[in-house]
């Protein structure tokens, strides 16, 4: 037997092959699931390594401690307060800034002078850094020195300065207030760019039929927006569940406990009280809530839309 004419088709399979890959997807891929790996799988890995471990305030593991750092998070006596202030946090937030965008999506698609402008100025509060929009919105809102409290005491609205952030009864509407105010410039070119699919035609059908403005806009503009409110709600409880720096900048939290959510809880665990376990194990919850948004956005990104 010619072992030579049996290893050349061998040769030419493999040949084949290594020619099918370089020419495939995956050359071109590979540094992007580098990349992934490093930043993304990799931190989850040691997250969820480090909330099964004992560590010291330094960072020196002591050894395995299962699901003790779990037990200890479900009983400290601030997560509760903090679980139901995130949920208040989300929901609201997220329901104001679809309920303005929508508003704000219509104007900005009707024709009037300085609509390119106006467009523009709605992007400025989304370009801005957020902890510098915080910050500003802290200043204007100081006890002392803001300006809120000066316009009100000059109209007479008050009879005293207001410390603003002094309490979570105050404070923690504004901070509402803040999110609302980072979060409407995205949601409304989502919910803009959905309007702007719509055909003319469908609205030239329903002014014929005699259709009234209030009408055309719930029986065809509304449902025709399915897709692009349920994907600007899905990112928004993302962006608004993570929001961090806001809370922080504004109040830390405070005071005491009284505005914190279940990230900025979950800093103080790490960074104050040095309950490092605990910190991991609430990231841990966290990483299981966005990862749960996270698959509803993937199956937005195909929401009504029919399979071939």
């Amino acid at each position: 037997m010619n072992t030579a004419a049996v290893a050349t088709p061998v040769k030419r399979r493999k040949k084949s092959l290594i020619r099918r890959f370089l020419a495939g997807p995956l050359p071109w891929i590979t540094p992007m699931l580098v990349l992934i790996l490093a930043i993304v799988l990799w931190p989850v890995y040691e997250m969820g390594r480090t909330s099964v471990l004992e560590i010291s305030g330094s960072g020196l593991t002591k050894g395995f401690a299962g699901l003790e750092n779990y037990r200890e998070l479900f009983s400290n006596p601030n997560l509760f307060g903090a679980v139901s202030r995130t949920l208040i946090w989300v929901v609201t937030v997220v329901a104001i800034t679809i309920f303005i965008s929508l508003f704000l999506a219509q104007l900005l698609n009707a024709k009037f002078p300085g609509r390119r402008f106006v467009r523009y100025a709605l992007i400025v509060p989304w370009a801005a850094s957020v902890i510098m929009t915080a910050t500003s919105f802290r200043w204007m809102l100081d006890g002392y020195y803001g300006i809120l409290n000066r316009i009100l005491l000059d109209l007479g609205f008050i009879e005293e300065a207001i410390d603003w952030m002094g309490s979570a009864e105050t404070s923690m509407p504004w901070l509402m207030v803040v999110a609302v105010f980072v979060s409407l410039p995205f949601t409304t070119f989502v919910i803009l760019a959905g309007l702007q699919t719509v055909p003319g035609e469908v609205y030239e059908a329903a002014k014929v039929d005699g259709a009234s403005a209030r009408k055309t806009y719930f029986s065809i503009t509304f449902p025709l927006l399915k897709t692009s409110l349920f994907i600007a709600t899905v990112i928004n409880l993302i962006n608004v569940f993570n929001q961090f720096p806001i809370i922080w900048v504004m109040t830390g939290g405070g005071p005491g406990y009284t505005t914190d959510t279940t990230t900025t809880l979950m800093y103080k665990l790490a960074f104050r009280s040095q309950e490092i376990g605990q910190s991991a194990a609430l990231s841990v919850v966290n990483f299981g809530i966005i990862l749960i948004f996270v698959l509803i956005y993937i199956r937005a990104i195909g929401f009504g839309k029919k399979e071939d």
